[in-house]
């Protein structure tokens, strides 16, 4: 993914299409959600249905307006993740066969680890920004006294498609390429083998890898211009100590339930 790549055209929206509710809106239209609100942050595969296993995670609003979404992970929080009936993971699974056992993976009730993590999804582009602290060892992620300490590692780029929001949930799907950009600029491409293999086995096309590869040119360009949201104010951003962790909703649904 070169610095020098030409970026004429304007990011591919949606390289694949995910599954809306109907009447379903994009980012930065009203109405808008209050701050300290709730909203469920939903990752959709490609050709998901009801019923089907999705990423759901229980967020709290940080700011919503004509730029986009801003909400927070709490450490802890209870969430909705993909696996496999025995529990493991995608990567769990060697990669030349990673995507051909996607119709395997139920619904699984998991717990966040780690710290916190701040998403960021701009307005009608293809990707969102999370922002990672480092919590030193002792402190605990929630203590609100340790908020000080924290040290900011790094955003990290996930390539998606446009979010489209219903209520108080906002949809997108995963691109699996992403890039990590560490806190002095650094920028490291991820999971490009990953998205070769996606390609290789059915998951999507090569046109479809190319428009991903193009958006992550763009994201790339974006940060090189220091556009919004990575500005250094979102860097010493500290959640409310007031705040409490959002639980799933009670109609959610999942198969295998591994909180402990």
């Amino acid at each position: 993914m070169p610095d020098t790549s030409p970026l004429s055209a304007a990011p591919v929206l949606a390289p694949y299409p995910v599954w809306p509710p109907e009447g379903a809106r994009t980012l930065g239209v009203p109405p808008f959600l209050d701050a300290g609100d709730e909203v469920m942050w939903r990752y959709r595969d490609l050709g998901w249905r009801p019923g089907r296993p999705e990423s759901v995670a229980p967020m709290r609003v940080v700011r919503d307006d004509e730029q986009g979404l801003v909400a927070w992970l709490a450490p802890g929080t209870v969430q909705l993740t993909k696996r496999y009936a025995d529990g493991s993971d995608l990567r769990d699974v060697p990669m030349a066969e990673r995507f051909l056992r996607d119709a395997q993976r139920v619904q699984a009730r998991t717990r966040w680890r780690g710290a916190g993590i701040l998403r960021i999804a701009p307005a009608e582009l293809p990707w969102s920004v999370w922002l990672f602290w480092d919590v030193p060892e002792g402190d605990h992620p929630g203590d609100p006294a340790a908020h000080d300490r924290w040290t900011f590692e790094g955003w990290y780029v996930n390539l998606e498609t446009v979010h489209r929001r219903d209520g108080r949930d906002t949809c997108t799907g995963d691109h699996v390429l992403d890039l990590w950009i560490e806190a002095d600029g650094t920028v490291n491409v991820k999971d490009a083998d990953e998205l070769e293999a996606a390609v290789e086995q059915g998951r999507g096309t090569a046109e479809q890898a190319e428009a991903i590869r193009h958006n992550g040119r763009h994201a790339r360009a974006s940060f090189a211009a220091g556009d919004w949201p990575f500005d250094e104010s979102w860097t010493r951003w500290r959640p409310d100590p007031a705040w409490t962790s959002p639980a799933l909703r009670d109609d959610e649904r999942w198969d295998i339930d591994l909180v402990d």
